[in-house]
């Protein structure tokens, strides 16, 4: 139905009104012809009664543009040129401009705020907007029933602050029922050990959920033809298990892997909106190691857990998470250690098989140990469990009972990288 001043013109209004106060029209007919509530003919006549004279249907629109602070103006084009320098460098992880970001960083540096609207304005006159690509329909919905059905497992490899001149890894962990973000780091380099890692951080805080969803880097699983030196027709793609999905299946956690780039991009689309956030916010602190990129990115992760709604399941992540939980609709599991194993560094760990030599000795690379409690040619399960960035524990095990253990150089051992 168009505006009433569209239908009619304010004089046959007016005739309308003085008819009706001259009781020549009832007020059931002329609501019909106007086609309006009552409520608005009561208002309108009442505005009449006032002032016949000055009466008009037509609106007058008083809210004209309110022109903003130039120092304003000038803090969003400092913004949007951030944003451009950063979508141009191919390096960086960005494709396009957020207005929505601009605004809440404009409000939280300076004090000022500044519709999103407005900003978009500002940017289509000064060359800092692009046309609305048509995107492409996909699926965006929650697959799960319960957190911890599945725990969506990722890394990417980008400039996350153009400042330092070096890429870095973002491991993430995301449970794809409530969103929550159960692990993020940015790490130097990817390796088994980062990624052990962020499953023994999410193991010991939240427990064991029933699967991991992650694509088919090497790290995660063995794909015969590209993973083999030599060819083996009896080895087959998952025959061989690698050091990643062994700490899984010692955990009775089951792998899930994309079989395509289109899955990988799928499980990709939940962290969009830390990555994005996540690379602007180290350009304009002017972000140059990679400790302080990971106070960022604490800070990010805390945001997206806790304060804002989900796009996708219209929930803050934590209060989905916990709602889950109080209704018993999680599919964690307690994490308990299991017999033979006597602690975490026999589970969260990399594995090795070796033979000791005559002397009772092992050697690993540079690093050779002198087994307690073993006999010559007897078969030893190493498993070494990374102290830190210079030192490791390893553990000799034989049939299901620990022999020894002792301590090591990681670059002795060359077997740890961080």
């Amino acid at each position: 139905m168009s505006q009433l001043h569209k239908r009619f013109k304010t004089d046959q209004v007016k005739d309308f009104f003085v008819r009706y106060l001259n009781k020549e029209f009832k007020i059931s007919y002329l609501l019909e012809i106007l086609k309006i509530k009552r409520r608005r003919f009561f208002k309108l006549l009442g505005v009449f009664r006032k002032n016949p004279k000055e009466f008009s249907i037509v609106p007058v629109h008083t809210n004209k543009h309110r022109k903003i602070d130039a120092l304003i103006e000038k803090n969003i084009l400092k913004e949007l040129s951030l944003d451009k320098q950063m979508i141009k460098n191919p390096e960086v992880p960005l494709k396009s401009y957020n207005y929505s970001y601009v605004k809440q960083r404009l409000f939280e540096k300076h004090g000022e705020e500044v519709s999103v609207s407005t900003i978009i304005n500002r940017a289509k006159e000064h060359g800092f907007y692009f046309k609305n690509k048509k995107k492409k329909i996909h699926d965006r919905e929650v697959l799960t029933n319960y957190t911890g059905e599945l725990i969506q497992h990722d890394s990417s490899h980008h400039l996350w602050a153009p400042d330092s001149k070096e890429k870095w890894y973002l491991i993430t962990s995301l449970d794809d029922f409530s969103r929550f973000l159960f692990y993020a780091a940015l790490v130097p380099k990817e390796t088994v050990w980062t990624h052990i890692l962020a499953l023994q951080t999410l193991v010991l805080k939240y427990g064991l959920p029933f699967s991991f969803y992650v694509d088919s880097h090497s790290i995660f699983r063995f794909v015969r033809g590209r993973d083999e030196i030599h060819y083996r027709h009896h080895l087959l793609t998952d025959d061989v298990d690698t050091q990643w999905k062994k700490v899984l299946l010692d955990l009775g956690i089951k792998p899930i892997y994309a079989l395509s780039p289109q899955a990988k991009g799928k499980i990709e689309r939940p962290y969009r909106w830390l990555q994005d956030h996540l690379v602007r916010t180290c350009v304009r602190e002017n972000i140059r190691t990679i400790a302080q990129a990971n106070r960022i990115l604490s800070f990010e992760v805390y945001q997206y857990n806790y304060k804002r709604l989900h796009s996708t399941t219209g929930e803050i992540p934590y209060l989905r998470f916990q709602r889950a939980l109080k209704e018993k609709r999680s599919l964690f599991r307690e994490f308990k250690l299991q017999a033979p194993y006597e602690s975490i560094k026999d589970i969260f760990c990399l594995r090795m098989g070796r033979l000791t030599d005559p002397y009772c000795r092992v050697s690993i690379n540079d690093a050779k140990f002198q087994v307690k409690n073993t006999l010559p040619r007897q078969a030893m399960d190493i498993r070494i469990y990374p102290l830190s960035h210079q030192m490791s524990e390893v553990r000799f095990w034989n049939k299901n009972k620990l022999l020894d253990f002792q301590r090591a150089k990681n670059s002795d051992l060359k077997v740890v990288h961080f």
